[in-house]
């Protein structure tokens, strides 16, 4: 349920879908285990997870939405070694060497019939709709597996009108005057961690983990010219996460205190625990990102 990365898009256009409608249009796109020959199924389940009954689990006009994949694990090498297998023994009988084209060709047949026997690894990716702040949240630290649920949801609704986060001034140079001044806009505050990498091949990039970012061993890095393109923050009491210059948000958690929030609710309804913490959650994000936005001093105007 507590996201814990962020990969951040938003919309070109106001989102009007409620969700009745998207549940209905996400539905000719349910996620179906691989067959036998399958070597790779994705699609939407229940947002829940398996306590869940919907593939859309929506509150305050926040939509929670979820995609399974499933891959068959076949490595590379054993393909390899049977067709090197195979290769010698037709070369062998035949007296001749294979073409590229043939060897393709039993590359194929060697994979179909291997496909069957291979193991299969199953990894879910969920995504918060927010349309009051007109932004889609991809629990992911990669954005080409946020890229290919957005392409899946752009498959079910027919249209998706959603570009990455971008904002008027790079992230970058922003993150290197808060350091410099050790200080961050409120409620944010930077923490002891940080990643900064000069502009030129030959300058790196240095990291620093658990240390004090005020001393002059890390101011120096920005003297020679190098940029702030990671720091770690925290928002309030309630998160800490490491934001990115492309935007990204990385290692985002939320403390102990914050979650302690729907304690009462308890436990002996798993269904209501994981809508009380839904609800929690998503209130937070929406409150994060607004107040990220105004701090980075606003998005960048659409195309």
């Amino acid at each position: 349920m507590w996201f814990k990365n962020l990969t951040v898009y938003r919309f070109n256009k106001p989102f009007s879908v409620d969700a009745e409608a998207l549940e209905k249009s996400l539905e000719d796109f349910t996620f179906s285990p691989c067959s036998s020959q399958d070597v790779s199924k994705f699609g939407f389940s229940n947002a829940l997870g398996k306590l869940g009954q919907s593939l859309v689990h929506s509150a305050e006009n926040r939509h929670l939405i979820c995609a399974t994949k499933e891959e068959k694990i076949l490595p590379s090498q054993v393909i390899k070694e049977a067709l090197e297998e195979k290769v010698a023994l037709i070369e062998d009988q035949e007296n001749r060497k294979l073409a590229k084209k043939e060897k393709d060709s039993l590359k194929d047949e060697i994979t179909t019939t291997l496909l069957p026997r291979a193991f299969s690894r199953r990894s879910q990716i969920h995504a918060l709709i927010l349309p009051e702040i007109e932004m889609i949240l991809v629990d992911s630290s990669s954005a080409a597996k946020a890229e290919e649920l957005l392409a899946l949801l752009r498959k079910a609704l027919g249209s998706l009108p959603v570009i990455p986060m971008s904002v008027k001034t790079p992230i970058e140079t922003q993150l290197t005057q808060w350091l410099q001044a050790n200080e961050a806009p409120t409620p944010f505050e930077i923490q002891d961690e940080a990643e900064l990498k000069s502009d030129s091949d030959e300058g790196g990039i240095v990291r620093f983990k658990q240390q004090d970012l005020t001393e002059t061993e890390v101011l120096a890095h920005i003297e020679v010219g190098k940029q702030v393109h990671k720091l770690a923050l925290h928002f309030g009491q309630s998160i800490a996460f490491i934001l990115q210059s492309d935007a990204g948000i990385k290692r985002l958690k939320f403390s102990e205190e914050f979650r302690a929030g729907n304690d009462e609710v308890g436990t002996e309804d798993p269904i209501a625990r994981l809508d009380a913490d839904f609800a929690l959650m998503g209130s937070e994000l929406v409150a994060l990102m607004k107040a990220l936005v105004e701090a980075l001093g606003g998005m960048e105007d659409s195309l």
